[in-house]
């Protein structure tokens, strides 16, 4: 008997290619990430796929965007309930080192970087520059000493470094410099606190 495949629209087609892509890069490795596997994996042809994204760069280029834009919308919403006393800046801390180092994303980011194509990272950085936007936004609305943009975002650039650095050696050299596994998630989420209290420090000056 012949299966009917489900008729998706070109927006869900892609999103299953990036969903599939994601779990290719947590499987895998970011050398699984190509138009044939993706393919492969949502029951699509190879033909479908590159009608999406053109290349298996653009697909990578897309998917490194989606994780970081998913990231991004948790970590937002995390960072206005901890302005507001609601939330522990732990779970910002948490979110940003799985997105980087668990999701994989470190490892796609690498592999762009090594492979020559640096420009690739720019939907991610724009993702990130977007962030701290929000976030400064946010700030200016509800706090009249609220901090400049860019303290928000020197924040954003020390938490997404440390994670990405954590991802890359952050075992082997918390065990070289004989320090606990998680220093430098301390050390981001103290770092995050910090610029917190600074924040209320002006706000009952």
């Amino acid at each position: 008997m012949t299966t009917t495949r489900k008729r998706l629209s070109p927006d869900e087609s892609r999103a299953a290619a990036l969903e599939a892509a994601r779990a290719l890069l947590i499987e895998t490795g970011p050398q699984a990430v190509t138009l044939k596997a993706v393919a492969q994996r949502i029951g699509r042809t190879h033909a479908n796929v590159l009608h999406h994204f053109g290349s298996a760069l653009e697909l990578q280029k897309a998917l490194a965007a989606r994780m970081v834009q998913d990231a991004c919308e948790v970590t937002t919403n995390a960072i206005t309930g901890a302005r507001l006393g609601e939330v522990d800046h732990a779970i910002i801390v948490d979110n940003s080192f799985t997105a980087f180092g668990a999701n994989g994303l470190w490892a796609l980011a690498t592999w762009m970087v090594l492979s020559g194509e640096r420009e690739a990272l720019g939907p991610m950085m724009e993702k990130l520059h977007q962030l701290t936007d929000t976030i400064a936004d946010y700030e200016a609305r509800e706090f009249t000493g609220a901090i400049r943009a860019e303290a928000v975002a020197r924040d954003t650039l020390a938490v997404v470094l440390l994670a990405l650095g954590d991802a890359l050696l952050g075992k082997e050299l918390t065990e070289a410099l004989g320090l606990p596994r998680d220093t430098a998630r301390s050390l981001a989420l103290s770092r995050l606190k910090r610029s917190a209290q600074l924040v209320e420090q002006r706000e009952s000056a």
